[in-house]
């Protein structure tokens, strides 16, 4: 197999050395990967400035590819140049940080698997919840069997994956649980405050939601410690709602 790596965090992540060494059980591996962290950036692409890029040798001495560019960026230059051959399969993370629920539309991490399922390959977004001392090293572990297990499925080829794994499941045993993304909204909240000049800024602040979240989603299984895997698919068109259209009579 061969295995197109890349993540959000940047190329001295330890989620991305983690994942690449677990992955070399399944087949060749091939890092490009943002040259700074690239966190929340979502599907952005660079067009308006040079998309710089060029290969390091890291202290542990992996040889990977540093792209001046976002998540996205590193999957398209990667296939379209940099890999010396076509991937079977994509594969992003590990995130520091859960990409579950609306967090999957931010997501620089899921966005480069987005990228890899647009063009027609098999890709996995994977992320390890947030904590001090995550155990990045066993969460590869976790990672590599459940993309090895998605990826022996006919059914998966081009698919889009989207894999959650909480800090619990690194200290024990823990189900797998497929689920959907989860709707509820968080962390539409600001607090206001003051920098040293006296000026007025906002401080992102995360809540919970109002409503509870929807039983039997991402993120009621992660909180219930289970490692979570969501098929999704980037084709945002409302598709029940097309014939009905038709009806409308829009004039311009």
């Amino acid at each position: 197999m061969k295995i197109l790596l890349t993540n959000d965090d940047g190329v001295y992540a330890p989620g991305l050395a983690a994942l690449e060494s677990q992955l070399r059980h399944l087949g060749e591996v091939f890092v490009a990967a943002p040259a700074t962290e690239q966190s929340g950036v979502g599907h952005s692409i660079t067009f308006l400035t040079p998309l710089v890029c060029k290969k390091i040798i890291l202290p542990d001495r992996r040889t990977v590819w540093a792209v001046e560019g976002s998540p996205a960026d590193c999957v398209k230059l990667a296939i379209a140049e940099l890999c010396p051959w076509r991937p079977d399969i994509v594969v992003s993370g590990i995130n520091s940080g859960l990409n579950a629920g609306i967090n999957v539309l931010y997501s620089g991490t899921v966005a480069a698997a987005i990228e890899g399922a647009f063009f027609g390959i098999t890709s996995c977004a994977v992320s390890l919840e947030y904590a001090p001392d995550a155990d990045f090293q066993a969460a590869a572990v976790i990672a590599r069997n459940v993309i090895g297990g998605i990826a022996s499925k006919p059914s998966s080829e081009g698919g889009l994956f989207n894999i959650n794994i909480p800090t619990e499941a690194t200290n024990h045993a823990a189900e797998v649980k497929v689920v959907p993304m989860g709707l509820a909204q968080y962390g539409d909240r600001y607090e206001k405050r003051q920098d040293p000049g006296g000026r007025d800024y906002y401080w992102a602040v995360w809540h919970a939601p109002e409503k509870p979240p929807a039983a039997d989603t991402d993120v009621t299984e992660l909180s219930d410690g289970h490692v979570t895997v969501s098929p999704l698919k980037f084709d945002l068109t409302r598709r029940e709602l097309l014939e009905e259209m038709q009806d409308w009579n829009l004039r311009s």
